[in-house]
This record gives structure tokens, sequence and C-alpha cells, in this order.
């Protein structure tokens, strides 16, 4: 008898090595891990491809150390393995709490964060995290490995500068001096998707970024220069304005967002002072 899934092939590589021929040899492949998206789409058919490579099995990737000062977070390192880290609760606080919103427990225990970067959605909670902390990629393939500035790595709407030959192995971020401030906006504070969500570090030079705002997460650098520099919250709030597009759609609405967007960034500014 012949199913919905059928036409589907799973490719199962034992090591990272094995991964990456795989990806080069016998690509086009859909890296896979906990699923929490691509079988939404494949159960409404919105899935065009048909070939997968499983990388669950790949423990390799989903260590969580500090080296050399930087904290290296596997990228099939879950959401519950983030919120359990004491390295992230430590040194990075804000994205276990990103991690604590996101979906329900079983959510959290089967979703990676290698998975929200590389789905790409402006809406994913742990992005706005990784863009305020100046997160880096690891970019692996056969040839070469590869480290990408986070706030590079997104050219558009669910576009990047990943290759079809790439996996994204790891996700390092650097000791970050200042107060760590994050808030979500949304129907219910987890297991639905952010109308808004804000993660920003305190220092000499602030650093903010929003998603659900633009087509991909933003940092502000117009407005971290206003606020850095001296000038008050209402000219952050102006600049802030210049730097989002934000859209109507099922969740909320342009002027919506760009209301809220600016309360928490008053709210940011107060909290942290």
């Amino acid at each position: 008898m012949r199913t919905a899934i059928t036409p589907l092939q799973l490719l199962e590589p034992r090591s990272l090595k094995d991964a990456l021929k795989m990806l080069r040899d016998e690509g086009p492949l859909v890296p896979l891990a906990g699923c929490t998206d691509v079988y939404v789409n494949l159960n409404f058919g919105t899935m065009p491809q048909k070939r997968f490579l499983n990388l669950w099995g790949l423990d390799e990737l989903r260590k969580i150390r500090v080296q050399g000062g930087v904290l290296s977070i596997g990228a099939l390192a879950t959401y519950t393995d983030i919120i359990t880290s004491p390295h992230v609760q430590k040194r990075v606080p804000i994205l276990a709490a990103a991690a604590r919103e996101i979906g329900g427990v079983q959510i959290q225990n089967r979703g990676t964060l290698g998975g929200n970067i590389a789905n790409g959605s402006p809406a994913g909670d742990s992005l706005p995290v990784l863009a305020a902390v100046d997160a880096v990629l690891v970019l692996a393939s056969v040839k070469e490995t590869r480290r990408v500035p986070f706030n590079w790595f997104y050219t558009g709407y669910r576009k990047s500068v990943l290759r079809q030959d790439e996996l994204i192995a790891a996700i390092e971020i650097p000791e970050i001096a200042g107060r760590q401030w994050f808030r979500k906006v949304g129907t219910r504070a987890a297991q639905a998707i952010s109308k808004i969500v804000m993660a920003a570090v305190r220092d000499g030079k602030p650093r903010i970024a929003l998603g659900s705002v633009a087509p991909t997460v933003v940092r502000l650098p117009r407005t971290e220069g206003v606020l850095g520099g001296g000038g008050s919250i209402e000219e952050a709030r102006r600049a802030l304005q210049g730097e989002i597009t934000p859209i109507d759609d099922i969740r909320s609405t342009a002027e919506y967002r760009r209301r809220v967007s600016g309360n928490l960034l008053e709210r940011f500014w107060k909290e942290t002072a």
C-alpha cells in the first residue's frame, strides 16, 4: 500500500564526516534533526523536496562547551539542552530564556538551535539573541570549515549564505559584557509564534536585535548609535522606526509591531539602567 511518504528517501549518516560526504556526493539533500518544521510541511504537502539527510544520531554535533573563552554550542543541541546547560545559564542567560518560550516541552526536547537558524524564519525566538551577542556560525563541508558572523548569514527571507554542501556544525558566542535582556510578545509566552521578539545587551555600545519586524532578524545599528551616544529614548524610538519594515499578517499588524517595538526598546533601556 502506498502512503503519502512513500516517495521520500532518508539517508542515515554514521558521523559528521559521513554526512558531509553524502551532501557532496548524493545531494541535493534536506538536512533534518528535530523535524519540528519539516513534519508540518510534509503533513500539509507544502514541501517539494523528497530526499532528506537525518542528522539526529550525530552526537558530536550536540556538545555545549567553553573553549578559549568562547561558548560553543553544537547545532544539534536542543532547546532543553540549552535551558539546562550551566554554561548557557552563566554566559548567555537570554538564550536560555528564549529557549524556554519556544513551543512546549515536546518541541523543546526535539527542536534544535541549528534547525532554528537554518529554517530562517524572521520570527525565530533564538535568532535575535544570536544577533545581539554577535554569535559566529561554524559551517562545515568536506573541503573546509568556515566561520560566518551570524549577522552576515541571512541574505533575504529564508535565504542564507549556507551552501548545499554545508551544514551548520556549531554556534560560537564570545564572552559578553553588560546586562542582557530578552522579551517575547505573543498570544502566549510559549506554544505561539512571536508577534515581536527583542534581545539586547547593554554595555558601552548597546546591541539590539528584533524578530518579526522584517524579512530577516535585524540588528539596529542606528538605534544603538543613538543610545550609545547619549541620545534620548525618543530619538532612539524614531531611529528604530527607520530600521524595521513590519507587515500585516495573520498574527498581527504592522502598526502594532511598530508601536510595541518602540515600547520594548524603552523597557529595555529603563530596566537595564
